[in-house]
């Protein structure tokens, strides 16, 4: 046995941990069905915005779609996360799920009757964000219930994994399908990609949270309560904040492809490929993150590193250098991600997961809008490289008066998590 062992240790130290897909049929068919539901909903995603492009012809009108998209999110993730610390959240997924199957269903029935309205557009996609809201918590909240604690940062780098691919090639795919089929065939693939998620969602046991009280409610506001009082968790949102707000430049790229790379929408096309490049090698290449214990000093490496990576790429002029640099961001963010989850998943009790990620949705859906706002004044009040380099500056030095006013941030032990 030690002959056969010894090789595959090298490769569990560098690959992605396999060990939650392999010790939990749950989780094994959980984040199956959410890989292959998440690509149909990046498809579904690319078809609307060329969809609604087609019928109005105007830019603003596909921007629009976003601001429908993250109103309802952000409007409803808090209350998705009290609902998902007061219900079954087995059911809750269920029927999240089954909200967004038939949303598809109807997108795929109204091309295929050639009922083409923005008006509906925009009502589905508000409605697919409040299904999104009340079904990310109740997913999220699950995964320790299904998972040993130690398991829980492979958990998290899988669903990295998950996302970023399903980010990267499902509007590839979706582009691909409208081009071929039309929008009614991207809209039926996704309805049908949810059958998989809702089978997972379906074999789990009842999910009812910890200290539930029978016919109580859960309250937002105690949610945002005992959040007030656990510094741990409190940091892991202005960590990210600090990184998302203060050093987010996506909005610059198309006039920093044009100014400092004489490129072109293909350029454009690149920067923002290459962040999740990033990411997703950071999910395969995760396997080293299953044996970090500091997890609150992990995430200020990491979200230094990003501050970092970004304000170095600020001042790069040659577009493949500038592009390693923003994968390593991308990577860093990944890394950043997976031990704040960790932590917030083994740090809270079960009653109150689901509240704690109705914010985390609210911060990670939130803080690349202000991110985008503030780089794109800052931009035209000084100068692209200004509001690049001197955001990812900026992110380090919050992120230094953070740890320095929180110091036990840094001390934190996954083997001992306090929130």
């Amino acid at each position: 046995m030690t002959g056969t062992a010894s090789p595959l240790r090298p490769a569990r130290r560098v690959f992605a941990d396999l060990t939650p897909l392999r010790t939990s049929a749950h989780y094994r068919r959980l984040w199956v069905g959410g890989t292959i539901s998440w690509m149909g909903q990046a498809m579904t995603a690319l078809a609307i915005s060329l969809q609604v492009y087609e019928i109005t012809g105007s830019s603003f009108s596909v921007g629009l779609v976003g601001l429908f998209s993250l109103v309802p999110l952000v409007a409803f993730g808090l209350y998705g996360g009290a609902i998902a610390d007061t219900v079954d959240r087995r059911k809750l997924g269920l029927y999240s799920q089954s909200g967004l199957t038939v949303l598809s269903f109807g997108l795929a029935a109204a091309a295929l009757l050639d009922y083409h309205r923005v008006w509906l557009l925009y009502t589905v996609v508000a409605l697919q964000s409040v299904c999104g809201a009340l079904n990310g918590p109740a997913r999220s909240a699950m995964i320790p219930k299904l998972l040993p604690p130690e398991q829980l940062p492979a958990a998290n780098a899988l669903n990295s994994v998950t996302m970023t691919s399903g980010t990267m090639l499902g509007p590839v795919l979706g582009g691909v399908i409208v081009g071929w089929w039309g929008y009614q065939a991207a809209y039926l693939v996704d309805a049908v990609t949810f059958a998989a998620a809702l089978y997972a969602m379906w074999r789990l046991p009842s999910m009812l949270p910890e200290g539930r009280t029978k016919g109580g409610r859960a309250s937002v506001l105690d949610g945002l309560r005992f959040l007030g009082t656990r510094p741990n968790i409190r940091m892991t949102f202005f960590a990210d904040l600090a990184a998302m707000v203060l050093a987010h430049p996506r909005a610059l790229f198309p006039a920093v492809a044009v100014l400092w790379y004489g490129g072109d929408a293909k350029t454009v096309g690149l920067l923002v490929a290459a962040p999740a490049v990033g990411a997703l090698l950071g999910g395969l290449f995760s396997g080293w993150q299953g044996r970090i214990r500091r997890h609150g000093l992990a995430i200020l490496l990491s979200v230094g590193a990003w501050g970092l990576a970004i304000s170095v790429f600020g001042l790069t002029r040659n577009l493949w250098l500038g592009l390693v640099f923003l994968a390593a961001a991308g990577c860093a963010d990944t890394v950043s991600m997976v031990f704040r989850s960790t932590m917030m998943q083994a740090a809270t009790p079960d009653e109150m997961r689901g509240r704690l990620q109705g914010v985390f949705i609210v911060v990670v859906a939130g803080g690349p809008r202000l991110g985008d706002f503030l780089a794109g004044t800052v931009a035209d009040l000084t100068s692209p490289t200004v509001a690049v380099t001197g955001g990812g500056v900026a992110c380090v030095l919050v992120l230094c008066g953070l740890a320095a006013r929180w110091r036990s941030f840094a001390r934190y032990d996954a083997r001992s998590p306090q929130a």
